[in-house]
């Protein structure tokens, strides 16, 4: 069965995105980035919000902006072409290999874990993520911390009123002092 995995990038004290609006903080050097180019080889459909699809919709055209390196034009090749699945009740349409769904995340992710796909089911997105890790879809928790602490913002954990004991997959500190932590819900 397909894991459903959660990943994102996160201040020290715990946010994703601050109090301002700014993620400035979250722009990877090249080992970070090289890393987050592994990551996405083994998702096989990713699941976003609207705040995070709109966002990254940069990348979808990406490969036409004569400034990006190399490793930028890599990460834009994988990113087109994956399967996309956006979650948003105020979107008419979405572009690309994206697909729009206004409801029902729970039976989305079962219907996906169903089909005989390869690849992570990836969530991207706090508000997205905290409906999945209230309904307990969630497998796996990938966190990229950065040494910075912005003093609110958006949450990358749910808040939510029931306890998740998680088991340490991996860890690695990158030579910027960011540390990717990998955790797994145990079922």
């Amino acid at each position: 069965m397909r894991s459903v995995t959660y990943s994102m990038s996160v201040s020290l004290d715990g946010y994703i995105v601050g109090p301002d609006g700014d993620f400035d903080w979250t722009v990877p050097d090249e080992e970070v980035f090289r890393f987050w180019i592994d990551e996405i080889r083994e998702v096989g459909v990713h699941l976003l919000g609207r705040r995070l699809y709109e966002t990254m919709l940069y990348w979808e055209t990406a490969d036409q902006d004569p400034t990006l390196d190399d490793s930028m034009l890599e990460w834009a090749a994988l990113w087109k072409p994956l399967p996309k699945v956006v979650f948003s009740t105020t979107l008419q349409a979405v572009q690309g290999h994206a697909r729009l769904v206004s409801g029902g995340l729970a039976e989305e992710i079962e219907r996906l874990r169903a089909e005989p796909a390869q690849g992570d089911i990836a969530i991207g997105g706090a508000t997205l993520a905290a409906e999945a890790a209230a309904s307990g879809l969630i497998d796996e928790y990938r966190v990229m911390i950065y040494p910075v602490l912005v003093g609110g913002g958006v949450p990358f954990f749910p808040q939510h009123e029931r306890r998740v004991d998680l088991e340490l997959i991996e860890t690695r500190t990158f030579n910027s002092r960011v540390v990717y932590l990998r955790y797994g819900v145990p079922h």
